[in-house]
């Protein structure tokens, strides 16, 4: 497992044993370190508002690839929260409307 995020969120996922990535405050700093934690691990977890510095056709194909599994968490502050999955498949589904 990797995970991609702020400092303070990355000791715990540290202690569990995942591969951390803490991305400098540098021009393309978080893409290549989701690029790497991509090629290192098959599990990816990188917080929301990491994960929005990113360009949105890479999470979009990370988000929908089957390997590594990429998955979009919170931070420990609750700084950025991840998107709301259940309310976009009721949204594309037509069960729901904005």
């Amino acid at each position: 497992m990797a995970f991609i995020g702020d400092e303070v969120t990355a000791t715990g996922f540290r202690l569990a044993g995942a591969r951390v990535h803490v991305p400098e405050p540098a021009p393309d700093a978080v893409r290549e370190a989701f690029e790497t934690a991509r090629a290192e691990a098959s599990v990816v977890l990188i917080t929301a508002g990491l994960a929005g510095e990113l360009p949105p056709a890479l999470l979009e194909e990370a988000l929908g690839a089957t390997a590594p599994l990429t998955l979009v968490v919170d931070d420990l502050l609750g700084e950025a929260a991840p998107p709301d999955l259940e309310t976009a498949m009721r949204r594309a589904l037509g069960v729901e409307t904005a």
